[in-house]
């Protein structure tokens, strides 16, 4: 929950930072059969979130969340395990450099380089599956834009947890739902908006999808809640990728918040959810033939 509303200053997100780290601890324990190995790559931490009997040369590369201001993959570690537990695959979540000290295209260089850490490792990209929350899978889905744009292979299927797909901040839902929504502070996308964009053009597809050609995208999995203000951010996505020939799954959960999937098991609809999250990494990295652990 959002509570008091915090300093959004440059100065401010610092503390955010600490806060939001030390509040990761409330989403519970990682299950015992989870084990996490640090694997930086160039000057960037990233850490694998694994099980002992999953796969090697398969794998989910995990773009956190966070307003592209504040996240880790240490306060996401307790998210990305039950992805990991539920499909069987190994995920790689590495640590974005962060607005405003770091604005456009810093983020979106490091997801690229995390990508290339992978395919140097060996790993195909028909045996990887992206998934992101919130800025996250914005992120995500730029970086499909970009290595689109490069020429380069693109993952076998794309989970997008309640994407901001549009950093010039035109959604009806960011007016509409704000004080429905229960996770995402007032005025939050703007400043964050600004931090990030710095001087770039936030209609810039690899700033904000939404803008972009989404045409020969992988398959994509969109999960928002019908009371997040980043709602219509994943609708219009979802019907612009469509409408270009892109295979997508779009889920508006009714009376449901910000990324709500990864609440599993804590109420039917996000247990729901994080199923069929897993079904669908298990089917696009194992042909629907994996096991799926519960």
């Amino acid at each position: 929950m959002k509570g008091r509303q915090p300093d959004l200053s440059p100065e401010g997100i610092i503390l955010l930072r600490s806060k939001t780290e030390k509040m990761s601890s409330l989403f519970g324990k990682l299950p015992k059969e989870i084990v996490i190995h640090p694997e930086p790559v160039n000057d960037m931490y990233a850490e694998w979130v694994s099980t002992t009997a999953s796969p090697k040369k398969k794998a989910i590369l995990y773009f956190h969340g966070g307003g592209y201001v504040i996240g880790s993959p240490p306060s996401h570690r307790v998210h990305v395990s039950k992805a990991v537990k539920g499909s069987g695959f190994n995920a790689y979540v590495f640590d974005y450099r962060l607005a405003p000290e770091h604005p456009f295209p810093a983020a979106l260089e490091d997801a690229l380089c995390a990508y290339d850490h992978l395919i140097n490792l060996g790993y195909n990209p028909g045996n990887l599956v992206f998934m992101g929350d919130s800025a996250g899978a914005g992120l995500l889905l730029a970086t499909l834009l970009a290595l689109k744009d490069k020429g380069e292979p693109l993952p076998a299927g794309t989970i997008a947890l309640s994407p901001w797909t549009d950093l010039n901040c035109t959604a009806p839902s960011l007016i509409s739902n704000i004080n429905r929504d229960p996770m995402t502070w007032e005025g939050s996308c703007k400043i964050f908006s600004r931090y990030y964009c710095g001087d770039q053009d936030p209609e810039n597809p690899w700033v904000s999808p939404l803008y972009g050609n989404l045409d020969r995208l992988p398959p994509l999995l969109i999960f928002a809640g019908n009371d997040e203000v980043l709602r219509d951010d994943a609708i219009r996505f979802a019907e612009k990728a469509r409408e270009a020939g892109t295979e997508v799954t779009l889920r508006v959960g009714m009376g449901m918040f910000h990324c709500y999937p990864v609440m599993s098991p804590l109420f039917p609809e996000a247990k729901e959810a994080m199923q069929e999250i897993c079904d669908f990494i298990a089917e696009k990295l194992n042909g629907g033939n994996g096991s799926i652990r519960r």
